[in-house]
C-alpha cells in the first residue's frame, strides 16, 4: 500500500508537492571572478566580483555585503548590501541596505535607501514604465536601452 511510505517519510521529509512556491536563489560565492553578461530567469545572490552586465528580469538580485559590481543591473527587485557601480534599473523596487555603496542611477517604481548607506546618481521613480519581461530577449533589450535625451 502507498499511505505506508508516506507515513514512514514523516514530517521533516522534503514534500514533492509540485506546488511549491520556496524559490532558492542562484548563488555566485566570494572566491569568484566574473567579466561579462549574468543573464537568466531566476532570482540571484552575489557574493564575487562581477564587472559587466547583470539582468535577471522579472526575478530577485540580491547583492551580499562582500560583493563588488561593476556592472549595468537589470531585474525586478534589487537589494544591494554591497558595493555597486553602475546603472540599477528594476522594475518592483530597490532597496540599499545600511554600510551599501551605490554610484549609479537608479530607476525603479519603489526604493528605499538606509541610513548609513552610501549613493551617489539620479533617482527616476517610473510606476508606469514598461515592465521588462522574463525572456531573454526582453531582457537583453531592456539592458541595452539606448540613452534618449
Amino acid at each position: 500500500m502507498q499511505p505506508q511510505n508516506d507515513a514512514q517519510r514523516g514530517p521533516s521529509a522534503p514534500s514533492s508537492a509540485p506546488n511549491s512556491n520556496v524559490r532558492t536563489p542562484s548563488y555566485l560565492g566570494p572566491s569568484l571572478s566574473i567579466k561579462g553578461e549574468i543573464t537568466g530567469d531566476e532570482d540571484l545572490r552575489l557574493d564575487s566580483q562581477v564587472e559587466g552586465l547583470v539582468s535577471i528580469g522579472g526575478f530577485r538580485l540580491t547583492v551580499g555585503a562582500g560583493a563588488r559590481v561593476a556592472a549595468e543591473i537589470v531585474a525586478r527587485e534589487a537589494i544591494i548590501s554591497g558595493e555597486v557601480i553602475g546603472d540599477v534599473r528594476a522594475s518592483d523596487r530597490i532597496e540599499i541596505k545600511k554600510n551599501a555603496s551605490v554610484v549609479g542611477d537608479l530607476c525603479t517604481a519603489r526604493i528605499m535607501i538606509e541610513e548609513g548607506s552610501y549613493f551617489k546618481g539620479t533617482v527616476e521613480i517610473d510606476s508606469q514604465g514598461p515592465q521588462i519581461g522574463t525572456d531573454l530577449n526582453s531582457l537583453l533589450s531592456g539592458a541595452k536601452k539606448p540613452e534618449e535625451k
